[in-house]
């Protein structure tokens, strides 16, 4: 059974103005009788990508108008950040949870993704791995009764005018510790604009991927750490905008240097927090909180 398979695996400062003495104790106002209503979740226009902070973990919601894909839930206990931010947004139903790997600081939250939500359609690699988040996971798609698609063939779908293309690793194999390199790396195109989602891929992964064609914006891999040919697939995708998530300590400054010296404009959310990146289908405009 697949899922027995991988089991095997987010002040307002006010002043009081001194009122003038009475001998009277003044009378307290009455109960007001607001008619203010909760504000309405913003409309999505385009394609919407969110880089939630999660500190040195992954997570993006990628929305539009009539489609919801999260890739990857960070660490255990930010599904609920994941499942909130969704709620706020009034989503209920995600179309695709695609989960690049199986490490802690991807599938950790999950499991109470999966059981919060109605999830349609999972997919993540057919590798094996063993953690209590990987057990919460199954454990949430049991009581679901879900069965993950286990991708071993690149997987091709579109959602709302914007194509996904799910790039899966061409090995069964890639050596001791070698977790990271299944990840599966996705592809989103909306119109004009292409954005890359790069997992935590390293190496042997990258070189698999090289020609995967140029990128408007990059999900940097590995969380910013040192990759030794990420220079070269940096210079093969030339994106014009990046995204790490990851947190200070992680993020080493050889990357850094790499991305300035092909004045590639970065945000990171250790240092700018949530980032969103809205795409219109010609343009894309990043924001962050800091």
């Amino acid at each position: 059974m697949l899922v027995k398979k991988i089991a095997a695996l987010l002040v307002v400062s006010f002043m009081l103005t001194a009122a003038a003495c009475d001998k009277k104790a003044p009378e307290p106002p009455p109960p007001s009788e607001s008619t203010a209503e909760a504000a309405p979740p913003a409309e999505v226009s385009g394609l919407e990508v969110t880089f939630l902070d999660v500190g040195k973990a992954d997570s993006m919601v990628l929305l539009t108008e009539n489609s919801t894909v999260i890739i990857d839930c960070g660490e255990r206990g930010d599904g609920k950040q994941i499942v909130n931010f969704l709620k706020e947004r009034e989503r209920e139903t995600v179309d695709y949870l695609i989960l690049t790997h199986y490490d802690k600081d991807h599938v950790g939250g999950a499991g109470k993704v999966v059981k919060d939500l109605d999830v349609k359609n999972i997919l993540g690699p057919d590798h094996n791995q063993l953690s209590d988040e990987v057990d919460k996971y199954i454990a949430a798609m049991r009581e679901k009764d879900i069965t993950p698609q286990l991708v071993t063939e690149d997987i091709s779908f579109e959602l709302d005018g914007v194509q996904y293309t799910v790039d899966a690793p061409d090995k069964t194999n890639y050596g001791p510790n070698d977790d990271n390199d299944f990840s599966l790396v996705t592809k989103v195109i909306h119109s004009d604009n292409t954005l890359i989602f790069a997992g935590d891929a390293m190496e042997a992964r990258l070189g698999e991927v090289m020609g995967i064609g140029d990128c408007d914006l990059l999900k940097v891999p590995y969380h910013g750490r040192k990759i030794a040919n990420l220079g070269d697939f940096l210079d093969e995708v030339k994106p014009e905008f990046a995204v790490v998530c990851t947190s200070k300590e992680e993020f080493a400054g050889t990357v850094q240097k790499q991305l300035n010296k092909r004045s590639i404009k970065f945000w990171s959310t250790c240092f700018n927090g949530r980032v969103t990146a809205v795409s219109d289908g010609k343009e894309i405009t990043v924001t962050s909180e800091k």
